[in-house]
């Protein structure tokens, strides 16, 4: 990624400095201190600001404090001014500004002139400023990368003011190489020119380096006479050698640990049944879906319908994961199989550090794998592997082999996962590398708080004033390991954010592992206990702040998911709620069915479609497919339990309905990982949408007295009607169809009845279950329809992921000024 500003500016800067004396003020000459905050280090602010004094003809100085980037410009009153203006409106284009202040100070002239504009050292001291997000390699370090002329021809880790590690080699603030993991690194004379000369593009870019001073690559394979990594005897190779073994091993079907930005990935050539089966099989992987890596979007596009919005996200400085819908046009499959099987969506990201690049083959390389499995390195349940002697450790029997270098690793910080929604917009699954820590901008102050989360998908949440700051996705909070991940996250962000924590905040849950961490820091600290949020509630919270309502006006949230503990001891999912900030109040759910056994009713939708069946009054058919799919004596079993009540808790899941609707169309009947039912019932009904026809209808029966809250939303009718259409020989495409279609009729039906009885006109569409783009759109379409104002999520994902922003809202806002 190139900086025209800068560039511009470096080029007519030598000339336009000297048209005037400095020693002595000139007519109208004028001193600014020039304050800047926001995400303004390691991005190349102090270049530009250095390049655009020049070329402005002003003399002063810049420096990065814990308080931002501030600078002294001293001249013409026109110039001080157009430097102002240009610094606000004209930032480096990976710089994200959130104020500038501009106080006038005494012009120093023959009292103690300068001569020129100069870049100072860094100051210490109160304040806070922003790390910026690590960035994909820019277009020029990969044209130097593939340059034989070039001295950093092949660098693995070629980097410049505009790409590179930023948050993963943060050590603290503010941002200068002597707070990163590159501190140990000497500059070499060559790099050290580069680093202080204000025409380079390396200018004060804090994470330069060589071939001669740099991180060194390294590849170990597994049980090598040379040793583990960090062991005695040396790796088996070493730079340009260790990257060539590396493709050949992963050219013979080898499984190699890759050492990244923000962890390791385990690698393997995507289009090798065997090598994509072994990792599958060492990592006990399941059916979970794999993502892989293209070189270009070219190659993406063979793999995937890619249109011009994916094509700009997958393409862009953020570089996630982007989910991109499978071809189906007959053409054979370039992956094989055991990759994404089963799936109508392929996770696809193309490389963002020079060593993928390098991995993937740069033009003239012997041929090797085109398109790689790139998965987190560890194993399934537990946090990614970011320490060499832990990548021996927990992916010893995973890895064939290990490519890693001697740069440390800060922070953890996985892939971001995004999906593109059928009008363009972009909403992130999973916020981690490229987006955090790009701060959420409030719009109420904060006390200072942390939020915990949930214990799915978890990302707790720190915020002071009117900012938030998300810690990288961490995943389920399965085990020991994944709590150390936690407390070493809330650790890192504190120092990266500088807020201290006077509110906790976590899920009501009582048995979330979230929630006793919570707990457990508050007693560590003698503070407070967390204040404990409901889960519904702050999902609705969530996306009110993401889209900078104040909460002085409820709105009508429709909160979707799999679960979440209820204010009545239930399993909630299927919410209608009337919330602000402050309070919520229940004013429609789906109608509680029995979730028989807990977990095992996730992992069975046969056994859920059974249980809505019963609830609606319908028999098990043996033509019914989730009947079929059951056989008599856990069907036997399962009549019992839910007879009796047996190990079966009361839900009002959303989720848990996609889950039934999707067995009962005979699409899924055991689930491998989460959302397997869901997402196959969504693929089917986008294959029909143009021709389903009329959707069925959910009944909705407002309580009985009072004001008719909380209403039912009955799924019986939709249930009746599905079976139905089975016996009539209607597809099974038709029918997820026309259930999308019933439910997003049920969310408009709900939500004018809510307006009806409370004159509230905003509806927020929240919780994992929107992470079904079709249903997104669809009730986006009918509720604006309808005359409401819709909020959705874009930059805070929708499921659990997304759950710390609104616990932070709901328990900070309680005793916020």
């Amino acid at each position: 990624m190139t900086a025209p500003q800068e560039s511009g500016a470096g080029a007519t800067g030598t000339a336009t400095a000297a048209h005037r004396d400095p020693a002595v003020p000139g007519p109208g000459t004028v001193r600014r201190r020039v304050t800047v905050g926001g995400t303004v280090q390691g991005v190349g602010f102090r270049p530009y600001v250095h390049a655009l004094a020049r070329e402005l003809g002003l003399t002063g100085h810049v420096a990065n404090t814990a308080g931002g980037v501030v600078a002294e410009v001293e001249g013409g009153a026109d110039a001080v001014e157009a430097f102002c203006r240009r610094v606000a409106e004209r930032p480096p284009p990976l710089a994200v500004v959130s104020s500038v202040t501009c106080e006038t100070v005494p012009p120093l002239g023959v009292a103690r002139p300068e001569a020129e504009f100069t870049i100072r050292p860094s100051r210490y001291g109160e304040g806070r400023t922003r790390i910026p997000p690590d960035t994909a390699t820019c277009a020029d370090c990969l044209r130097e990368l593939a340059d034989p002329a070039d001295r950093r021809h092949r660098h693995p880790f070629i980097t410049c003011t505009h790409c590179g590690p930023r948050f993963t080699i943060a050590t603290a603030l503010p941002y200068d190489r002597a707070a990163t993991t590159m501190a140990a690194f000497l500059l070499c004379p060559a790099c050290a020119r580069e680093y202080a000369d204000p025409a380079d593009r390396r200018f004060h870019a804090q994470p330069v380096a060589c071939h001669d001073c740099g991180p060194r690559l390294r590849l170990t394979p597994a049980g090598s006479a040379s040793g583990p990594p960090g062991a005695p005897g040396g790796p088996a190779a070493e730079g340009a050698a260790a990257l060539a073994a590396a493709r050949l091993l992963l050219a013979d079907g080898a499984v190699v640990a890759v050492k990244g930005l923000g962890g390791y990935h385990l690698a393997c050539d995507a289009t090798n049944p065997a090598a994509v089966a072994a990792l599958r099989e060492r990592k006990a992987r399941g059916t979970k879906p794999f993502a892989v890596m293209c070189p270009d979007p070219g190659a993406a596009a063979r793999l995937a319908h890619l249109g011009a919005a994916e094509r700009r996200v997958l393409a862009g400085r953020h570089r996630p994961i982007v989910l991109l819908r499978r071809r189906t046009d007959g053409g054979p499959d370039p992956l094989a199989p055991g990759v994404c099987d089963g799936s109508p969506d392929v996770g696809v990201l193309l490389p963002y550090t020079p060593l993928h690049r390098l991995l993937l083959g740069l033009p003239g390389d012997a041929p090797g794998p085109a398109v790689l499995v790139m998965t987190s390195g560890n194993r399934s349940g537990e946090p990614i592997v970011t320490s060499d002697r832990e990548a021996l450790d927990r992916l010893a029997g995973i890895a064939d082999a290990w490519l890693w270098h001697d740069r440390p690793i800060a922070s953890p910080c996985d892939d971001s996962v995004v999906r593109v929604r059928p009008d363009g917009g972009e909403v992130v699954l999973r916020r981690s590398r490229g987006y955090v820590p790009d701060p959420i901008e409030l719009p109420v102050p904060l006390l200072p708080a942390l939020a915990a989360g949930g214990d799915l998908k978890n990302a707790l949440c720190l915020g002071e004033g009117r900012t938030a700051w998300f810690a990288p996705h961490l995943g389920d909070l399965d085990g020991p390991a994944a709590l150390r991940a936690l407390d070493g996250a809330e650790r890192r962000m504190r120092v990266l954010t500088g807020v201290d924590p006077k509110v906790l905040a976590a899920d009501r849950h009582p048995g979330y592992r979230s929630t006793r961490w919570a707990r457990a820091r508050a007693r560590a600290v003698g503070g407070p206990p967390p204040r404990l949020v409901q889960h519904h509630h702050a999902h609705i919270a969530s996306v009110m702040a993401e889209n900078g309502l104040d909460g002085s006006a409820p709105v009508i949230g429709v909160a979707f998911d799999g679960t979440g503990h209820g204010d009545d001891g239930a399993v909630w999912g299927g919410e209608v709620l009337l919330a602000d900030y402050a309070r919520h109040r229940r004013l429609a759910h789906l109608a509680y069915v029995p979730l028989p056994g807990g977990d095992a009713g996730v992992a069975n939708p046969c056994r859920m479609a059974l249980s809505q069946l019963r609830s609606a009054g319908l028999p098990w058919d043996a033509d019914l497919p989730c009947t079929a799919a059951c056989p008599p004596e856990e069907r036997r079993v399962l009549a019992r339990q839910l007879e009796r009540g047996l190990a079966c808790v009361p839900t009002s899941s959303m989720g848990r309905l996609f889950d039934a609707m999707a067995s009962l169309a005979g699409l899924c009947h055991r689930a491998g990982h989460e959302a397997q039912a869901a997402v196959a019932l969504e693929a089917a009904a986008a294959r029909a949408w143009a021709d389903g026809g009329p959707g069925y209808s959910f009944a909705l029966r407002p309580a009985p007295g009072g004001d008719g809250f909380p209403a039912l939303l009955d799924p019986a009718p939709v249930l009746r009607a599905a079976v139905a259409d089975l016996r009539s020989g209607t597809p099974p495409p038709v029918i997820a169809a026309r259930f999308h279609r019933a439910v997003a009729e049920a969310v408009e039906a709900a939500c004018r009845l809510a307006r009806r009885r409370t004159g509230t006109t905003v509806a927020a569409l929240t919780g994992g279950v929107f992470a079904n783009a079709l249903l997104d759109q669809e009730c986006e379409r009918r509720l604006r329809a309808a005359g409401f104002t819709v909020l959705r999520h874009h930059r805070v994902p929708p499921g659990d992921g997304g759950l710390a922003l609104g616990q932070l809202l709901v328990a900070a806002r309680a005793g916020a000024p």
